[in-house]
């Protein structure tokens, strides 16, 4: 008998594991972040971002149910008396609204997953909301959620919580993107048709990224259309589209080539005549994505992706004798192998190589100047995804980044005057880090994210640290050679997110991070212009660091149609970089011209979502507080930083009029930006001077405005081999003048007392319609 109830005890413990991926049954994608769940049990797991899952039960029979938003739910009857390795293929649901849904693909995961702040966006769902000039941009989606804040009017920067352009960790197919803009910013460089996935982490950032303060925007390109060749065009007012995927052997390997580029350039050259002193003139800017994939068996698969974007700006003044050229750009290359090691364990090696540059090349008649910058990186990282049981799922990896700073390089000549930098211009730097984390579901109320990472950053050699005494003149140098550590920094940072379900309904969260940044982006504008410069923690710039706390409640309401939540948060940011008072460009290594500070923030978050029916879309609105304070600057007092803004709002909604046409608006409200204006103006030698006020002491209006966007997708009579919609759009239908910039205009004569200085505002875009046609074969 004792006997008999011991092999029935064993027989009941035995574990089953049942893995594979999780596929778009149509175009055979990976689907990243698609649930399974064990029905009755609540028990479940996710795909990760390469589209594996893995989940072990004890032997027996289960019923399943696999969903994913934008494709129709499957339930599947699994018998597992072994272990079992299958692609689990769902099918598009056309009918459904693609939304932006928090963190899960699952209705009610927003209020059951461990995670914080975490969101996914819907492509179909940025195609589906206006855009300036019909320009479908990621970027500025992502702006219309809480926490989330513009950089101003039509920039594709992007501010978290308080944190500055550079605290984002950007990343496309694993390679980081150091500038995301076109047209100095307007535009970011995401083409929409070659994205799959964007997910957004603003506060509980895990352990597996690092290297910035305030978030992740992790971009994964598509990887081709395993099953048929497929083509998607776009024509839209300054831009048109192409791209085209398919397989390069069915089922084995397949490719993707997307490509955007303006051409306001081409049409307006044909008019502007060789004798007009503005000939040669002109913008443009294109993409180019491209990617491919190759499975050599259920085990392995090859991905060679990379990203090649490039604006080019030309200024030229034949009656002033005057020229400019300005080309900038990025470009990634990124070799990814996926590999199962066994039922449970999953490892992804990536390779990446990017390089961004920026370059400035000025003359007139013999004066020339020539300034540039740039990052390259080269980079390897191992991950793994270990899954030992439905309770826990852990990752952990090894990561090593090799940087080639080029922080400032000006130069020039004037006849056989030559001016050449005095400064060491190339910085070199190794980054170490190392992680483990740990997804663990305690009980069916208590579920714990907790890790931990160590980052190492080496400044090494070659490099010459200059000695100055307070003018600047040099007194004595060290010299360090190829690969001699200049300086090393370091530290633990622990990460953790907490959740509490009260009930299938509603939970609470809370979450502590401390985070490290060794590389930063000093600028003197308010905005990501390319002229900024990314510069490395040095002998004199320490890495920033920073603690993040979060808490939140979660509510879902009338069967999961509506997703609501509640978040405050506090960060505290330390070693924040600013230029000093006064200071102009020059030949000297600009790190010469830092102050260092620190920055705190604070707020609170509300999201109403609604994701299903005719009518979806959310409200957003976020109440914070953002400071800075720096000893040598603003008398050391603490003062609103430039991303500080006290109300914004986002109202964004789609509704489907009927099976042809679909409607979108979004409203924007925002505080107006902190700024400094000049109080008192007064003469010097005869010359108009002004004095500052404190910094950003002053605010412009506030920023409103309101898109309209109407698609219209017609139904042909007969079947055709290809679709298409026409997208109608209003950018600012109500013509609002948001303010740019002030500056101040002397009007009359200040010799018979006439003399007037008047602010004006320089307001950018009026009311702009836009039509983009579009077509997928």
């Amino acid at each position: 008998m004792l006997s008999f109830l011991l092999t029935t005890f064993v027989s009941a413990q035995e574990k089953i594991t049942l893995n594979g991926y999780l596929k778009d049954s149509l175009t055979g994608e990976t689907l990243i972040g698609a649930n399974i769940l064990v029905t009755g049990e609540g028990r479940g797991v996710q795909s990760n971002q390469y589209g594996f899952y893995s989940i072990t039960l004890n032997k027996g029979s289960y019923k399943l149910l696999i969903s994913f938003i934008g494709y129709q739910p499957k339930e599947i009857t699994v018998d597992l008396q072994k272990d079992i390795q299958e692609n689990i293929l769902l099918l598009p649901n056309a009918a459904i609204i693609n939304n932006v849904t928090v963190i899960g693909r699952r209705r009610e995961n927003n209020v059951k997953t461990a995670q914080m702040g975490k969101i996914e966006l819907s492509v179909n769902t940025a195609k589906a909301l206006p855009a300036l000039l019909g320009e479908v941009d990621l970027l500025k989606t992502l702006q219309l959620l809480p926490g989330v804040r513009n950089a101003g009017e039509g920039n594709a920067g992007f501010y978290v919580r308080g944190g500055g352009a550079d605290q984002n960790l950007i990343l496309l197919d694993d390679a980081v993107v150091y500038n995301t803009g076109h047209l100095f910013g307007f535009f970011s460089i995401f083409n929409a048709d070659a994205i799959k996935n964007v997910t957004l982490i603003k506060g509980g950032m895990p352990a597996q990224y690092g290297g910035r303060l305030s978030s992740v925007v992790d971009v994964a390109m598509k990887e081709g259309n395993n099953n048929k060749t497929q083509i998607d065009a776009g024509i839209g007012l300054i831009a048109s589209r192409f791209s085209i995927q398919g397989p390069l052997k069915k089922n084995k390997a397949s490719y993707m080539l997307s490509a955007r580029r303006t051409y306001v350039d081409m049409l307006t050259k044909p008019f502007i005549k060789k004798d007009n002193e503005f000939y040669g003139s002109g913008y443009y800017f294109y993409d180019l994505n491209a990617k491919m994939n190759y499975r050599f068996s259920e085990k392995d698969i090859l991905y060679l992706s990379g990203y090649f974007g490039r604006d080019q700006f030309n200024f030229n003044n034949s009656k002033r004798s005057f020229a400019i050229d300005i080309p900038w750009g990025n470009s990634t290359a990124t070799l990814r192998w996926n590999h199962i090691f066994s039922k449970k364990l999953f490892a992804n090696t990536t390779a990446v190589y990017n390089d961004y540059k920026f370059q400035l090349t000025g003359k007139q008649n013999d004066f020339n100047i020539n300034l540039s910058s740039g990052i390259r990186d080269l980079n390897l990282k191992t991950d793994f995804d270990y899954y030992p049981s439905p309770e826990h799922k852990l990752k952990f990896g090894v990561q090593y980044t090799f940087h080639t700073f080029l922080p400032n390089v000006l130069s020039g000549n004037q006849d056989t005057v030559v001016f050449q930098p005095n400064n060491a211009t190339k910085k070199f730097a190794n980054e170490y880090a190392v992680y483990v984390q740990d997804d663990w579901e305690l009980s069916s109320k208590l579920k714990l994210n907790y890790g931990i990472r160590y980052s190492v950053f080496q400044q090494v050699g070659r490099y010459t640290f200059y000695e100055r005494d307070a003018n600047g003149n040099k007194l004595d140098s060290t010299t360090y050679k190829s690969g001699q550590t200049v300086k090393a920094y370091g530290g633990l940072e622990p990460r953790a997110t907490l959740r509490y379900a009260f009930n299938e309904l509603s939970s609470f969260k809370a979450a502590v991070t401390r985070n490290i940044q060794y590389i930063h982006l000093v600028t003197n504008a308010g905005t990501t212009l390319p002229t900024d410069l990314w510069v490395p923690s040095t002998i004199r710039v320490q890495p920033q660091t920073g603690w993040q706390y979060a808490m939140g409640y979660f509510r879902n309401f009338n069967n999961g149609m509506f997703e609501t939540s509640v978040e405050l948060y506090y960060k505290t940011m330390n070693n924040q970089i600013e230029y000093r008072e006064g200071y102009t460009p020059s030949l000297k290594d600009p790190e010469e011209e830092f102050v260092f500070g620190k920055g705190w923030s604070y707020g609170a978050e509300l999201f109403i979502n609604k994701v299903r029916g005719r009518f979806t879309g959310w409200i957003g609105y976020t109440l914070s507080w953002t400071w800075r304070r720096f000893p040598d600057l603003n008398d050391g007092l603490k003062y609103p930083s430039r991303y500080d803004r006290r109300h914004d709002m986002s109202i964004v909604g789609t509704y489907e009029l009927s099976k042809k046409w679909k409607a979108s608006a979004v409203f924007i409200y925002g505080t107006g930006n902190a700024t400094s204006l000049p109080e008192r103006f007064y003469f010097v030698g005869g010359v108009l001077t002004q004095q500052y006020s404190r910094i950003n002491a002053y605010r412009m209006k506030a920023y409103h405005r309101m898109d309209l966007s109407f698609t219209y997708t017609p139904t042909p009579k007969k079947k055709r081999k290809y679709t298409s919609n026409w997208v109608f759009s209003l950018y600012n239908t109500y013509s609002r003048l948001n303010p740019y910039f002030i500056y101040f205009d002397q009007e009359g004569d200040a010799s018979n007392g006439t003399l007037e200085v008047k602010a004006k505002q320089v307001s950018l875009f009026p009311i702009i319609p836009a039509v983009t046609w579009n077509i997928k074969f």
